[in-house]
């Protein structure tokens, strides 16, 4: 298996990649302090795909395993499911050393993360991502949290997992719309960062939706390494580690408009970043032949990218709570050109009257 590893003192660790190695993941959390007792969060539908392999990994590695499901789906991100996995882990008797196991797409590591990060005070969990999304980005960095009714992630802690274990074989159980809505935060590390990843996904995108082994795991592993130099220098997005929120500004503000049904997560950050970019084009900040690249490479990957039609008083309310907000101002990222971006000091109030 091939490892990046995330530079943060006593709290690095190692991010693994590899194709059907599932079965190695009890070999390899052995080498950890961790207790016998483990236990594995997932959704059922993960679970019917990947938790007797790797239920069985743990076992003959001599833990004791003890899944929990929750149902799938943004909505069950709560707080009243934290609550149930609480109860389900005092029962359980879990200890500070008993870890868990977060085994699924972003809503599983997010909010297994934040259960981790708060119950007696702080428990190892190691990130397992089944998804292209959680693969490339949300599996890494520590970002935990859950929904409130009025906005995304509001509620959550930064708390570093103990190892993130990538098997990019699980991508092609994926159904197509979940593997296409991984795809624009793949585009995002090529926008904010890389524009030799931008100009990978241009050339070779028919292979990439394709599945080819040989490009999946390129782009998978340069997107963890992208995101683990961002995190490295700035772990708690107090300066650099902001530029990971290109688009999702927008995006999160669609997603919660819609009550988190009618998009997927990347669908509504692919509308954002073709929004931003645009935006940046009226600003000054960057010309038209980048937002062509950014629109078309977008809808190529088969991405929305028309705005939903809010008024300018609903976009308002819902930007107006997004956690990035400082002083009645939004940290708001604007692409330069493909592979820079900068920042801009924006009223809910302007970004709002721009969207109408």
């Amino acid at each position: 298996m091939d490892k990046i590893t995330v530079n943060l003192g006593n709290r690095s660790y190692p991010i693994c990649f590899g194709y059907n190695n599932l079965t190695e993941l009890g070999k390899v959390i052995k080498e950890y302090d961790f207790s016998d007792k483990i236990s594995v969060v997932t959704n059922p539908e993960v679970a019917g795909l990947f938790l007797n392999t790797v239920e069985r990994s743990l076992l003959d590695a001599g833990f004791s395993v003890f899944p929990i499901e929750i149902p799938d789906g943004e909505g069950y991100k709560s707080l009243e499911w934290t609550s149930i996995l609480y109860d389900k882990l005092v029962s359980l008797k879990m200890d500070r050393k008993s870890a868990l196991i977060a085994l699924g797409g972003g809503v599983i590591g997010d909010i297994t993360g934040f259960v981790a990060a708060t119950f007696l005070r702080g428990i190892p969990y190691i990130q397992v991502p089944t998804t292209l999304l959680a693969q490339v980005d949300s599996s890494v960095g520590g970002k935990t949290g859950v929904n409130h009714p009025k906005g995304k992630n509001l509620i959550g802690a930064f708390y570093q997992p103990s190892l993130v274990f990538i098997d990019a074989d699980t991508l092609k159980t994926l159904p197509e719309s979940e593997f296409i809505s991984g795809l624009a935060e793949v585009i995002k590390y090529g926008i904010i960062w890389d524009s030799d990843l931008f100009k990978d996904l241009e050339d070779n995108l028919e292979r990439i939706l394709g599945l080819d082994r040989k490009y999946i795991l390129r782009v998978v592993k340069r997107c963890c390494s992208i995101k683990a130099k961002i995190v490295e220098e700035d772990e708690k997005e107090s300066g650099l580690r902001s530029i990971l929120n290109f688009g999702h500004t927008i995006g999160h503000a669609i997603e919660a408009l819609t009550d988190y049904k009618s998009y997927k997560h990347g669908e509504a950050v692919a509308i954002g970043m073709v929004t931003a970019t645009h935006l940046s084009v009226k600003m000054g900040v960057c010309n038209e032949s980048v937002f062509h690249r950014v629109k078309t490479l977008i809808q190529r990957a088969g991405l929305p990218t028309d705005l939903p039609e809010f008024s300018k008083d609903e976009y308002v309310n819902v930007i107006e709570l997004d956690k990035k907000m400082r002083c009645n101002k939004v940290k708001f990222v604007l692409a330069e050109d493909i592979g820079r971006v900068k920042f801009a000091d924006l009223a809910a109030e302007d970004i709002a009257e721009y969207l109408n």
